[in-house]
């Protein structure tokens, strides 16, 4: 794992293998870890990079850091330039979505391609869960620490169609317990602004590359539908649902993912 110091954050990435750039984003309450077994698996046709957005993974936690829509598309932008990549290929889950197409949309970055898988992007968006974290961040960020992880527990296998694995469920729900990981869970929740949404929504015709939609049948987070919606606004983009798949596409269906995403980028890179 290498870092990244930008404006007082530190945002934990890592690289493996060699040709066209593949850059993956996460969401929340995500990290790089879901894209893990992806990136291996592309990277020896690949250079493929791996990073955890600030407030996230293993990135930094610090409280008194911005962590909304804005100022990490600004730290995706950064990152992007610190690595010199021209026009990488990005594939984006959940907030990566909104994230990464802010940094395009808005800052100018150009990518080659981008695949969404299952993103959060345009509004609507978020579980019910969600929201009435959003609207009790304070509260909720004081319950005993033995309540906290069983909440995230439960919300974080709600995102699933499919019964977790344990060693999978703690691995997801690790950074988000201990004195810096549960205020941060509920700090990022609060954060969430859908103003950054409507921005990309009003903007996707401004879109001109090849992009790929995938979607969880079964994702109770983030409806099909919205996915539907998000493709037919971008100009030429193309649609593919992923049946009995959650929000966690990449546990739910990961060959189906894992053979979409090669012949994606395949076709792509050319």
């Amino acid at each position: 794992m290498e870092t990244f110091d930008w404006q007082g954050r530190r945002i934990a990435w890592e690289a493996a293998g060699s040709g066209p750039a593949v850059v993956f984003c996460h969401g929340t309450p995500w990290s790089s870890w879901l894209w893990r077994p992806f990136a291996e698996a592309l990277s020896g046709d690949f250079k493929v990079y791996l990073w955890d957005m600030p407030g996230y993974g293993r990135s930094s936690k610090d409280p008194a850091h911005a962590v909304d829509f804005g100022v990490q598309a600004e730290a995706f932008q950064a990152l992007l330039e610190h690595w010199d990549l021209d026009r990488p290929h990005v594939v984006a889950h959940d907030y990566g979505g909104a994230v990464s197409l802010r940094t395009t949309l808005v800052h100018g970055m150009p990518y080659a391609s981008l695949l969404l898988a299952d993103v959060v992007a345009i509004p609507p968006a978020g579980s019910p869960f969600f929201r009435l974290v959003k609207q009790h961040p304070d509260v909720l960020a004081q319950v005993p620490p033995y309540i906290h992880e069983a909440l995230v527990r439960a919300y974080i296998s709600n995102a699933s169609f499919h019964q977790l694995r344990d060693a999978d469920l703690a691995a997801l729900t690790a950074p988000w317990l201990g004195e810096e990981g549960q205020p941060a869970f509920y700090r990022q929740i609060a954060a969430y602004d859908e103003t950054y949404l409507a921005t990309n929504e009003e903007r996707l015709a401004r879109l001109n590359l090849p992009v790929r939609v995938l979607w969880g049948t079964e994702d109770t987070w983030i409806p099909i539908a919205t996915g539907k919606r998000l493709a037919a606004g971008i100009p030429g983009a193309t649609f593919a649902q992923v049946e009995a798949a959650g929000h966690l596409i990449q546990l739910d269906a990961p060959v189906k993912l894992a053979t979409e995403l090669r012949s994606w980028l395949t076709r792509v890179a050319g």
